[in-house]
């Protein structure tokens, strides 16, 4: 499948039916448009965007969609019933001693490989899918600072053999790491991923062959570090974490193009050429830098379908014009 460079993502709402409903109205819309990408996690709204998905996936062919979701983060519930997260998690994960309260890092976290196993079964169900296209492990340097960069490598190169695991049984097709600050921050920082590394590990893990071949991170006019912020060494050269990806043949969906809406209203309307409203302008910015293969962003409405998927029929932005957008 040749992928479409915008994808829905299911990230914000209330964990309610209303938006349950709505959610579902779009992904059918988003799909109806010719929309192919679909992002959420296993902890979106406490697995009920997975689920709002899932009822759209009943009505679409699989080979006219590519699904991405996550694990790392608790749920913390089912997003239906009522109970503490302490409950929750000793009836799911602790009693059937799917996960140990020492594996979860600050109360909230975890990528041993009895839980990504878990989560990926949790997701399967949850969305009617016989396959994940896209397994991403969540935000994985929330672990780094506390473990330290010696542990922290090792629970990767568990967590890979986790994914290949599941890659041999047919339930992924690819893996990969969906990062708040991992790629855009610099090395020095304590939660830094250097890209390079993972891709030794997953060599290591699995040989040439391995799976690991996305990245996720955050790309917007507010957060410009994928496009325009050295952080990562590849081969001795310093390089974006968008070159860096593409030198190493990766893939990437960039998340939060519209800030989590946070940017609008400090936009203009005309940002770039041929776009009408600021979501627009804001989402046309992040689709069209260089190595970008999917740009997210948060639908949870069929009015933000119609407004955003008009973009697909306007050419990539031109590099200089991306460039003077974040100049200083």
């Amino acid at each position: 499948m040749e992928l479409g460079n915008l994808g829905l993502g299911t990230y914000l709402g209330a964990p309610d039916r209303a938006t349950d409903e709505s959610y579902t109205a779009s992904a059918r819309a988003f799909a109806a448009a010719g929309g192919q990408v679909f992002d959420t996690a296993a902890n979106y709204r406490g697995g009920r965007s997975e689920r709002a998905l899932g009822l759209a996936f009943r009505e679409l062919p699989r080979e006219s969609i590519f699904v991405s979701t996550k694990a790392g983060y608790l749920p913390m519930g089912d997003g239906v019933r009522q109970e503490s997260a302490q409950a929750w998690f000793q009836r799911v994960l602790g009693g059937p001693g799917v996960l140990a309260a020492e594996d979860v890092v600050d109360g909230c976290h975890a990528l041993t490989p009895d839980y990504l196993t878990h989560q990926a079964r949790v997701s399967l169900a949850a969305m009617g899918l016989d396959r994940i296209d896209l397994f991403h492990l969540h935000n994985p340097e929330h672990q780094r600072p506390g473990l330290g960069p010696g542990p922290f490598r090792m629970v990767m190169r568990k967590a890979f053999e986790a994914c290949e695991a599941m890659v041999a049984q047919g339930w992924i097709g690819a893996y990969g790491c969906a990062t708040w600050n991992g790629f855009r921050v610099p090395p020095g920082a304590p939660d830094h991923l250097s890209l390079e590394t993972l891709l030794e590990d997953a060599r290591d893990v699995a040989g040439q062959g391995h799976h690991f071949r996305w990245i996720q991170l955050p790309l917007n006019l507010a957060m410009a570090e994928a496009f325009t912020v050295a952080t990562q060494s590849m081969a001795g050269n310093l390089l974006t974490p968008l070159e860096a990806a593409r030198a190493a043949g990766l893939q990437v969906q960039v998340s939060a193009s519209l800030m989590q809406a946070r940017i609008l209203g400090q936009l203009a309307p005309d940002l770039l050429p041929g776009c009408a409203t600021e979501a627009q302008g804001a989402l046309q910015f992040a689709r069209s830098c260089p190595g970008v293969t999917t740009a997210l962003c948060g639908m949870s409405r069929p009015a933000h379908v119609r407004e955003n998927i008009a973009i697909l029929n306007l050419p990539k932005a031109d590099l200089a014009a991306l460039r003077a957008l974040v100049s200083p």
